[in-house]
């Protein structure tokens, strides 16, 4: 579910020789999976989607789906190992096959089934995890892109864990993983993460990293390394700032590296791309006020072959990455006091020429309508219109209208 207009302009030890020998016998153990099967969670998502774009060319993209996915994840026996398993789906319900593109169904127009999480949690310690097999994650480049009727999932071995430092409340988050294949958001296939992202050759993706938080303050950077393809840094610090109870402005910065590496399997020798960005929101009230700026410098706009674009003006369309290519973004989000849980957000972004000659400059305007109940027989439900206008100043193209419906019911129990 998204979340509200204004919330968001944007989740040890020793053992002894005691211990090592002690037998629990067979009472002890069939308590412990009785009580992994009795904290076993369940999910159930149930979305609809109407998705309608006008594209530069002159072509049409649309198609009707119903769909979603259920799942679930046992708690841990023996108090170590859980298990979780989700399939997803998306059936059409209308889609000319003239009309393809809108990755709410597979290619054709098809529509598709998939078991898209099948992985192992082990727990070692309270806070150190070990993830194994097919399952969502969520980090800037690598990340369920869920703006269609089901998410990306991968296949992958990830090490989370979360550690205090010191009495004061910091704390850091880290992580290291392997990326071996991903699902892609309307596919039922798995394939390696480097054929994905457009090689011929199979590459999987090596990513680090951590996160340190203190109070308002944060600062975190991750690497995706990807052998002969591409490597990806990227980083990011936020902070906000307590002016009176009424005023607290909230900063960010993000700055992203990307290179060709190896063999070069998938761009040029010596191909770079970076992108710079800040950001600021101002919440006053129930409203949710933001302004940001990026700019894209290099050989080539930035790449994002496993994840939707987390560059701060990357919107509904447009990402606004493209070589040589600065935009700058005004948004305003309000949760709307006539009814509990609706709101709506409106936005405009400015972009300036990129460096290619055949390629022109962009505005895009947004407009977001949600309504979700927060609490109630229907929390969980979602019903949310959004609509974008792309405005492209030069050549003799067309400019791109984008209109989506999104029907969305989730529980959990």
């Amino acid at each position: 579910m998204a979340p509200a207009a204004a919330e968001s302009s944007t989740e040890q030890g020793q053992t002894t020789l005691e211990d090592s020998f002690e037998w629990k016998g067979s009472e002890w153990r069939a308590r412990a999976r009785r009580h992994a099967i009795e904290e076993t969670q369940f999910k159930i998502n149930v979305r609809s989607m109407y998705f309608d774009r006008d594209k530069y060319d002159g072509s049409e993209s649309e198609a009707f789906a119903l769909g979603g996915w259920a799942g679930m994840k046992t708690g841990y026996f023996f108090e170590h190992l859980a298990i979780g398993v989700t399939g997803y789906t998306s059936q059409k319900l209308h889609g000319d096959e003239d009309k393809d593109g809108t990755l709410i169904l597979g290619p054709g127009q098809s529509s598709y089934e998939v078991l898209g999480e099948l992985y192992a949690d082990i727990r070692f310690t309270d806070s150190l995890n070990l993830y194994v097999g097919r399952k969502e994650y969520d980090t800037p480049f690598i990340n369920k892109n869920d703006s269609r009727m089901t998410p990306n999932t991968f296949e992958a071995i990830v090490l989370q864990g979360k550690t205090e430092l010191g009495g004061d409340g910091a704390t850091l988050n880290y992580g290291v993983g392997y990326f071996d294949a991903i699902k892609d958001r309307n596919s039922d296939e798995f394939v390696s993460m480097s054929v994905d992202a457009g090689s011929e050759a199979e590459r999987g993706v090596y990513t680090a990293g951590a996160l340190y938080k203190k109070g308002d303050f944060s600062f975190g950077a991750i690497d995706y390394f990807s052998p002969d393809i591409i490597n990806i840094a990227y980083t990011e610090a936020k902070l906000q700032v307590t002016i009176s109870e009424e005023l607290k402005p909230r900063f960010a910065v993000q700055y992203v590296d990307q290179r060709s590496v190896g063999d070069d399997l998938l761009l040029d020798d010596g191909t770079t791309a970076r992108q710079f960005g800040v950001k600021a929101e101002l919440p006053v009230g129930d409203a949710l006020f933001t302004v940001a700026y990026t700019n894209v410098s290099g050989d080539t706009a930035t790449q994002t072959p496993w994840s939707g674009y987390p560059g701060y003006t990357a919107v509904q369309v447009e990402d606004f990455n493209r070589d040589g290519e600065s935009a700058v973004m005004f948004r305003a989000g309000y949760d709307l006091p006539w009814v509990k849980g609706l709101s709506a957000y409106a936005l405009w972004v400015h972009g300036l020429d990129p460096d290619p000659s055949n390629q022109y400059a962009r505005d895009e305007y947004d407009f977001n309508l949600q309504w979700a109940p927060p609490e109630g027989t229907l929390k969980g439900l979602s019903i949310r219109l959004r609509y974008a206008f792309v405005d492209e100043r030069g050549g003799t193209g067309d400019d791109l209208t984008d209109f989506r419906v999104i029907f969305n019911y989730g529980i959990s129990f």
